[in-house]
Parts: structure tokens; C-alpha cells; sequence
């Protein structure tokens, strides 16, 4: 398929983050774009702001003529399900229709595409990667997964030499890629209701790696049983941090690479995990040839990524924090953040359940991340795609909490809830809608401050 040929792209599914930033794109480049999605959103909001046309009902009618045109590209996502009418009008009327991740295959190519995978850490990872770049002024493209506070988008075109992307591994749609430049940085279980178990996943992220182009790098958090460049903390590796000290809310540490030692670099986002993200960022942007001092010196300026351990209010006698965890092992990381950046302090979690699979696979892991909180309270389960498995609640899982200091609420309750919270952090997770309810949250904790 040549993008050239194509007059217009109509989207199903285009408030989705990975899905939107394509659109962004598309419109940037002079396409007519338009789509659907299920609800209004500020990711929506944003889109009609730039002109892109968003319609909200499952109605062929709401299409306009331009987008039945033949020269129409219809992208969709893998949660449509395949009763959808407006699916349905486009694939039984000929058109061509591709997922989110074969369009960006297409696009990135023939560029020097820097491509981040990994079960954890890929969203952060990439968006340190485009700020990187950016600040070594390379032409580049980054399609990512989250909201950069450095660009405030999830969107970053400033070239076309250079791309950065998300090599997502949900529905296999990192086997569409091509990199260059190609991490890892986990590998742990996860969408078993895609692979069915560990060992499938992993094959898959195998797979991902042998279509690296030839003469390509490969970067791996070391400890992972796949063969490439390593990156870790006091462990050794190829790139390694050492060293480490917390000063003022930052980490300060020293770099080793494989040629050098960079002495006294500064980041600023909490957690080990996001150490780590920090450095395969870096180890990542030294194979285009950027210094490694001025990339080092980058870090330092790094804002964050909205939803990745955000701080929404950070008083001196209170911390409210919002974070995207969904999974056991992130909402372990989020707690050795808060536990290492706020010390002696009470901790109170909001935690949404993502999935009924997710919840049913590790429901033993949600339950002992979750008990190392000072107090637990737990949403109902957010179902995204999927229809409700009998016997998986947030009540079940509540019962498998071994802390006193619980309770299941619903999210109507919640703004009133948060009012009578005695603790010094207030962290809400989740992948679900609750990032919905933060702004809700922090208007009313702001008040009470």
C-alpha cells in the first residue's frame, strides 16, 4: 500500500491513545481524517480541536461522502468488535482496512525506526527516548503511548529521518515493525487472554526481535533470556547505574557505558523502574550518534509522561499521585517509589481493576502488591472489552487482601471517600477510567488542603 495514493484515513476507534497519535499524523501530512469512538474524551476533544471530525454513535450515516470514497484507508482497532456496523460497511464494501499497527509499520519503515517493547516500562521508555532526540535536535517521529508533559502530546513530528514508537506486544501488533533499534525492557505475564500462557508470550517477543533490520542493535534489561546489549542497575551490565543518592525528590547517580563513565547525571522521575527506563532511553539515543554527554545531560530535563507516577498535588504534608499501573509488578514499582521517595509516611491506594481475565490470571499477585499499602480501596473492575467471567469480582479480590485496612467502594462514592483520607500519599492506579476521576479528585483534595 502507498500512503500517497491515499486521500483520506477514517478511524475506528480514534480516541485510543496509540490510534489517536496516528490520526494526528495523518492530518498533519494533509489527509482529510475523521472517526469514531464509543465516548468522549479530552484525547477526543483534542483531536476536534486540530479539526478532526469525531463522531460518538455506531451509524454509518454519521460517515460523510469523503470517507466512502475508494481512496479511503479505514484503520481500526483490535477492540472493535466485528458486529460493528461501520466495521462491517467498510469490509463488505471493499475498502482497505488495516490494524493500528500494520499502518505503522508502513510509515515508520524506511526511517530509523527506535522501537520499545516490553510488558512494562515502553510508554515512559519511548517518551524519554522522543525528548532525548529532541533535545539533540534529530528529525524525528514519535508515535507514543501516553501524553508527553514535554510536548504535551502524545505526538511529536519534527522530522522524518528518525522515528520512535511503542512496539506494542497486545495482539502480536510489534510483528508488524520493523526496527532499527530495537529494547526490551520486560517480559513478564501478561494478556494471557491473547497468549494463553508465558511461554507463547515470550516466543512472540522472540519473533519481534528477529525482525530487527540487519546490522540492527538490540538493548535488553539484563536478566532477560534473550541475547543483546544490556542495561540495569548495580548488576554489570553493558550500561549500568551506580551509585545512587536521592536528592530533593531527584535521583543522582553515575552512568557506566561500555566507553565511559558520566559522573553526577540527574533524573527526576521516581522509582527504580523508571531508573531504568531513564537508561535504556539513553542507550537507546547513543546508536544515532547524539553525545552521550549532552543525551546524559537530557535526562536531567525529562518532565514525565501524564498518568506515570504523576504528582497531582505535592504538599509538604500531603502527596496526591495518579499512575496508569494495571498489572502486579507496576504496582509493586509504584510502591518502592513511594516508599524510597516519601519515607515514614501512610499510604492510602485507590486501586481500578483492569479486565476481568487480567483480574482472574493474577489475582494472587493483585493481592499481595496491593497488601503492602497502608490502606486499600478497591473499584469495581473495569471491563474495557470484555464481558464479565462469572465469580471474578473486585469483591473476590478484596477477600484475597491480607490487610485489615480494606474496603470495596463504588465510584460514585469515591470524591466523598478521598474527603476522610488521614494519609500522608494518596496514589490512585488503574488503566481503566479512573484517570477520569483524578482531576475530580484533586479539585476536591486541593480544597480540603
Amino acid at each position: 500500500m502507498n500512503l500517497k495514493d491515499i486521500h483520506s484515513v477514517y478511524f475506528i476507534g480514534i480516541g485510543g491513545i496509540g490510534m489517536s497519535a496516528l490520526a494526528r499524523y495523518f492530518k498533519f501530512v494533509g489527509k482529510a481524517v475523521a472517526g469514531y469512538d464509543r465516548t468522549p474524551t479530552p484525547i477526543t476533544d483534542g483531536l476536534m480541536e486540530k479539526g478532526i471530525s469525531v463522531h460518538f454513535e455506531d451509524n454509518v450515516d454519521l460517515i460523510s461522502d469523503t470517507f466512502k470514497h475508494p481512496n479511503t484507508l479505514v484503520v481500526y482497532t483490535p477492540a472493535v468488535p466485528a458486529s460493528h456496523s461501520e466495521y462491517q460497511f467498510y469490509k463488505n464494501n471493499g475498502f482497505s482496512l488495516k490494524k493500528r499497527s500494520e499502518v505503522l509499520g508502513i510509515i515508520t519503515k524506511d526511517s530509523f525506526c527506535l522501537a520499545v517493547a516490553g510488558t512494562h516500562g515502553k510508554t515512559t521508555t519511548t517518551c524519554i527516548l522522543a525528548h532525548l532526540l529532541s533535545e539533540c535536535e534529530l528529525p524525528m517521529t514519535a508515535f507514543l503511548g501516553g501524553v508527553s508533559e514535554d510536548f504535551n502530546s502524545n505526538f511529536v513530528l519534527e522530522g522524518t529521518e528518525y522515528s520512535v514508537v511503542e512496539a506494542d506486544e497486545f495482539d502480536r501488533s510489534f510483528l508488524r515493525l520493523t526496527p532499527t533499534v530495537a529494547c526490551v525492557t520486560s517480559m513478564d505475564a501478561d494478556h494471557l487472554d491473547i497468549y494463553g500462557t508465558k511461554e507463547e508470550l515470550e516466543h512472540s517477543f522472540r519473533e519481534f526481535v528477529d525482525r530487527i533490520k540487519p546490522g540492527g542493535k538490540l538493548f535488553v534489561r539484563k536478566g532477560l533470556p534473550l541475547e543483546g546489549i544490556t542495561f540495569g542497575i548495580e548488576d554489570g551490565a553493558d550500561y549500568c547505574i551506580q551509585n545512587i543518592e536521592i536528592e530533593h525528590g531527584a535521583y543522582i547517580f553515575d552512568l557506566v557505558t561500555p566507553s565511559e563513565v558520566i559522573k553526577n547525571v540527574k533524573f527526576n522521575k521516581p522509582g527504580r523502574h523508571n531508573l531504568l527506563n531513564g537508561l535504556a532511553a539513553f542507550a537507546m539515543a547513543v546508536q544515532t550518534g547524539c553525545p552521550p554527554h549532552r543525551l546524559a545531560k537530557a535526562l536531567g530535563t525529562f518532565k514525565g509522561v501524564q498518568r506515570r507516577f504523576s504528582y497531582q498535588i505535592r504538599e509538604k504534608d500531603f502527596v496526591f499521585i495518579d499512575d496508569y499501573a494495571h498489572h502486579p509488578t507496576e504496582i509493586g514499582a509504584v510502591h518502592q517509589a513511594i516508599r524510597e521517595m516519601h519515607p515514614g509516611e501512610k499510604v492510602t491506594v485507590i486501586f481500578q481493576p483492569h479486565l476481568f481475565s487480567r483480574t482472574q490470571d493474577f489475582a494472587d499477585d493483585f493481592a499481595t502488591s496491593l497488601s503492602d499499602f497502608d490502606e486499600i480501596i478497591l473499584l469495581d473492575i473495569y471491563p474495557a472489552r470484555e464481558e464479565p467471567i462469572e465469580g471474578v469480582t473486585s469483591q473476590w479480590l478484596l477477600d484475597k487482601i491480607e490487610n485489615p485496612n480494606k474496603r470495596l467502594i463504588s465510584k460514585s462514592a469515591l470524591l466523598e471517600e478521598v474527603k476522610n483520607c488521614k494519609a500522608g500519599v494518596l496514589v490512585a492506579l488503574g488503566a481503566g477510567d479512573i484517570g477520569l476521576e483524578v482531576p475530580k479528585i484533586k479539585k476536591e483534595l486541593s480544597y480540603a488542603h
